[in-house]
């Protein structure tokens, strides 16, 4: 009886001490964003699926663009793209978002072994995130209040169950910068691996101005030509905060062979709300795939 309270005690310290060398990068958003209590979390992301429907998917999903506002606002367009991914043996996913608030480098990760939500921990693989920035301009950060990428990882979470992550914030960059990035990406990962491109779509102070700016970018889109994607993305009057996060995830897809982009859904924060009045500000919110 002594050895076996001995030995238990013995493994009660060493998964603490485990534990305590794990590191964690807790939810920033978990309450605010989305509900920080697990089973009216999964409700509502299994009530935005249940309402997404989506045509049966007979090509390679090589990649999907998903929004990161409040799930309030953007969350039943994120589901239609998360709706094509039930029945998938994705394990391993690489979310390329924008860095909002102070990037140390053009690409940053956070220095966790671990991203954290309500409905649990996510691991991160710094052997592959090593390998992605190898030779870039990266920083690990050790404060990371980003929304953009922590937004996507419940969906995913209900969906994938578990999965690997290989997170990507992009701090500064243009549309025309970022084929270092893309060679890693194309060369390191096989067709087992999901992509996702985290950007809301452009950010005005008028209904019918986002309504307007978005269709450039989603015929552009729908095109599934880079150059015209570039473009639609570098114009000066652009406030689409993830353009370069789109404009990688377009070139790698090409490079997998993307034969087609499609829009799943498209809407923007007047449509959810009902505020679609002169000068109100309007943020439009995409869920798109490629496939190949």
């Amino acid at each position: 009886m002594l050895i076996s309270i001995h030995t238990r005690c013995l493994t009660a310290k060493a998964g603490i001490e485990t534990a305590m060398k794990q590191r964690i990068r807790p939810s920033a958003i978990a309450g605010s964003w989305y509900p920080g209590d697990p089973e009216s979390l999964r409700s509502m992301i299994h009530r935005y699926l249940d309402a997404a429907v989506v045509p049966p998917v007979r090509k390679k999903i090589l990649g999907l663009i998903s929004p990161h506002a409040g799930y309030a606002y953007s969350g039943q367009t994120a589901a239609f793209g998360y709706k094509l991914l039930s029945g998938t043996s994705f394990r391993t996913v690489v979310i390329l978002s924008p860095m909002h608030r102070s990037p140390e480098a053009r690409y940053n990760i956070p220095d966790a072994d671990y991203y954290e939500t309500p409905l649990g921990r996510v691991p991160v693989r710094h052997d592959l995130v090593d390998r992605v920035l190898s030779g870039l301009d990266a920083a690990r950060i050790q404060v990371d209040p980003e929304h953009s990428l922590e937004i996507q990882l419940p969906f995913l979470q209900i969906v994938l169950g578990r999965f690997d992550l290989v997170p990507v914030m992009i701090g500064y960059a243009d549309v025309h910068h970022g084929g270092e990035i893309v060679e890693n990406l194309v060369r390191i990962f096989s067709d087992e691996v999901l992509f996702i491109a985290s950007s809301d779509l452009n950010h005005l102070t008028d209904y019918g101005a986002v309504v307007s700016a978005d269709g450039c970018v989603l015929d552009a889109l729908r095109s599934n030509d880079l150059t015209s994607i570039r473009e639609a993305l570098a114009r000066r009057d652009s406030t689409v905060c993830g353009r370069v996060p789109i404009t990688v995830l377009s070139e790698v897809a090409q490079k997998r062979g993307a034969t087609s982009f499609s829009i799943l859904d498209y809407r923007n924060s007047g449509d959810v709300t009902g505020e679609k009045g002169p000068g109100q500000y309007t943020v439009g919110y995409l869920s798109g795939v490629f496939l190949g």
